[in-house]
């Protein structure tokens, strides 16, 4: 791996928690929050200071050679720590359980990082290693105590976020909790590589203490992309179910906003005289689908005179016995007899402006029965499908279903 296989992922996740700032600063009292916060932090950073030319100006500027090594180890216990604490508090509990537990993980943290300082200032490793550290000093006094016990921790906590992700997914797939599902089936696929991560170097240390180094391959080549690959992957997965649901509701109204044009331009003629809503190039598809429905809604109001409640009746008897559903048959009989009165209201050559809004208490006009965004979505599919449809005779030339 290059430099630029290190710094592109630590880029992206820099801007992730750009992104995210506002939020952070909003609810920095959860705890969520800040293991959130601390696992993009984490994430980005052990990108950054395990590139090759980062450990490389590390240890120019700090004069202590392989210092960088001792850097990336705390790194990434911090980045284990804060996904066991994001995910206790993920799952929930007990308050008084998940805050013992979350306390238990921060302390035994803090002392396998502080373990760490007391062996590598204990350790002799003059000779820099920019790639393969764990090898290189696999049998030197204390230096071989830090390398074994940051892969032993790596190890354990892989194997303790793994299973309870894995527990945790099969319960939630029961209960279709589809976004926090998949977030967990990546979370197990993530701290898999990280795991294997893990085992490669140990196997590569183990070939070490056996007196040789042709399984060094195993750390230098194999074992970082694992890392990187996971950390990535970490991340994302304790994402997804955050931003999914939100992600989920922006694609579900940008359907519903382009579903509602066609209904949206055949009542055009009926926008009277007030102004369209405005809306700006930044804002939020829910913000698009509301608005597009609000001037749907107007429209049909100015229609209301042209309705037939005959004509709807006819049509929504008609698709009821063509075995559709109660609300079926509803969508239907709107969207057919909003045809009809664009129809009449064309031969009776209605003023395509100047129309104002009626009032459907005092008047005998009859209102459309469709509201909402979802369903105003599903009328104006079911109007673009509609060809003809003759309520006297009960004859359909339309597609209703």
């Amino acid at each position: 791996m290059t430099g630029s296989d290190y710094y592109i992922p630590a880029v992206v996740l820099a801007i992730a928690l750009v992104v995210k700032s506002p939020s952070f600063w909003r609810t920095w009292n959860s705890p969520m929050s800040k293991s959130i916060f601390v696992i993009l932090t984490t994430s980005a950073a052990g990108f950054v200071f395990g590139a090759p030319p980062t450990i490389e100006r590390v240890n120019r500027i700090t004069g202590v050679p392989n210092i960088s090594a001792l850097i990336v180890y705390c790194i990434l216990s911090c980045l284990s720590c804060g996904s066991l604490v994001l995910l206790m508090h993920w799952r929930g509990g007990p308050e008084d359980t998940v805050r013992r537990h979350t306390r238990m993980w921060i302390a035994a943290t803090a002392a396998v990082i502080a373990t760490f300082c007391v062996l590598f200032s204990l350790s002799n490793v003059p000779i820099e290693q920019q790639r393969d550290f764990d090898t290189f000093y696999a049998t030197t006094p204390y230096a071989r105590e830090m390398i074994v016990l940051y892969l032993t921790a790596h190890t354990a906590t892989s194997l303790v976020v793994a299973t309870k992700c894995w527990r945790w997914a099969r319960e939630l797939r029961e209960l279709q909790a589809a976004w926090t599902h998949w977030g967990l089936l990546i979370l197990v696929a993530a701290f898999g590589l990280t795991l294997s991560f893990a085992l490669v170097k140990f196997l590569a240390v183990c070939a070490r203490w056996a007196g040789t180094d042709t399984w060094d391959w195993l750390s230098t080549d194999i074992a970082p992309p694992l890392a990187g690959l996971g950390a990535g992957m970490t991340t994302v997965g304790f994402l997804v179910p955050v931003v999914g649901p939100r992600l989920g509701s922006m694609w579900v109204s940008w359907r519903a906003y382009r579903a509602m044009e066609p209904l949206w331009r055949a009542l055009e003629p009926f926008a009277g005289p007030a102004k369209p809503m405005r809306i700006r190039p930044t804002s939020s598809p829910e913000i698009r689908a509301m608005a597009r429905s609000t001037e749907i809604s107007d429209r049909l109001l100015n229609l209301a005179p042209h309705l037939d409640s005959s004509h709807r009746e006819a049509a929504e008897r008609y698709a009821s016995s063509q075995g559709c559903e109660p609300e079926a048959a509803l969508i239907f009989a709107e969207a057919a007899t909003i045809h009809a009165a664009l129809v009449a209201a064309e031969a009776a050559g209605t003023p395509a402006s100047g129309q104002t809004p009626v009032d459907v208490e005092t008047s005998s006009a009859v209102p459309t029965r469709v509201s909402g965004t979802n369903s105003l979505a599903r009328l104006s599919i079911q109007f673009s499908k509609i060809r003809h449809f003759d309520s006297p005779v009960g004859t359909a030339h339309s597609e209703s279903k």
